[in-house]
């Protein structure tokens, strides 16, 4: 193994991916994976989650699929349970559940701005609960990587109550980094820009596809595959081992241009 293939092999470490049956977390899950991670794809539609369970089993690695609704702490547990029971250890979390709508905002309903705090704020929020205090009693440490978004700040139109929830998700980040560096876990984000997934493919519009590539240097829609490198980065304690706190943006140049 060359000094560079050491640095970012995960070999020996689980990681959990929730949300790891989407575009993105699919993605992540299959990147961890190629590292040499064992990884529980943890999503709530069973169809989704086995798919992609089989594309990491046909790469020669290990996976298992987890069902989880992750707005509620008691399914978490279970999904906790479920990876301990197949491997024993949780080195590595991905918090990646994404629900997205462009609702104008007198038009957003109650029920409507609670889902979407519920699967990417709350969801995530009970996910570091039951995680983190799983890595704190293995007592090795561990990683702990939140998807934000460009849309966390500055805020971008049409995402109201999304950006609104990445923004607090960013918050909660920075908060439990501080938290939990006295037991060697770090806590970072990963912040895409625009990468057309399933849960922002309404509102990309002729029209907002323009707007966006002429505010994003590169001039395009971001792919699945490049938030991989700085998944595993931050994923692999060699490469990032004083790296916590962190919001890691992969948007093409889109925040510096609009800042």
């Amino acid at each position: 193994m060359t000094y560079i293939e050491n640095l970012f092999s995960l070999e020996g470490k689980v990681a959990v991916v929730i949300g790891g049956s989407g575009v993105l977390g699919g993605a992540m899950a299959e990147g961890l994976a190629k590292s040499g991670a064992k990884v529980a794809v943890v999503g709530r539609t069973k169809e989704k989650i086995d798919r992609q369970v089989e594309a990491i089993k046909q790469l020669g690695a290990e996976a298992v699929p987890v069902q989880c609704d992750t707005s509620k702490k008691n399914s978490l547990v279970a999904a906790k349970d479920e990876t301990l029971a197949a491997w024993g250890q949780v080195d590595i979390l991905v918090n990646a559940p994404g629900v997205n709508s462009p609702t104008p905002f007198f038009d957003i309903t109650e029920e409507e701005w609670q889902n979407i705090l519920d699967v990417n704020l709350k969801g995530i929020f009970l996910a570091c609960q039951v995680f983190a205090a799983q890595m704190i009693k293995q007592g090795r440490g561990g990683s702990i990587i939140n998807i934000s978004s460009a849309s966390s700040g500055p805020p971008l139109s049409k995402v109201f109550t999304y950006g609104i929830s990445k923004a607090g998700g960013n918050n909660l980040t920075q908060f439990l980094a501080k938290d939990m560096a006295k037991h060697n876990i770090r806590v970072n984000a990963i912040a895409p820009g625009f990468f057309p997934a399933e849960q922002n493919r309404k509102i990309l519009t002729k029209e907002r596809t323009e707007d966006i590539f002429r505010h994003t240097p590169m001039a395009r829609f971001g792919e699945a595959g490049e938030l991989v490198g700085a998944t595993i980065w931050l994923a692999s304690e060699k490469a990032s081992s004083f790296v916590t706190g962190a919001i890691i943006r992969v948007d093409g140049g889109f925040t510096a241009m609009t800042i």
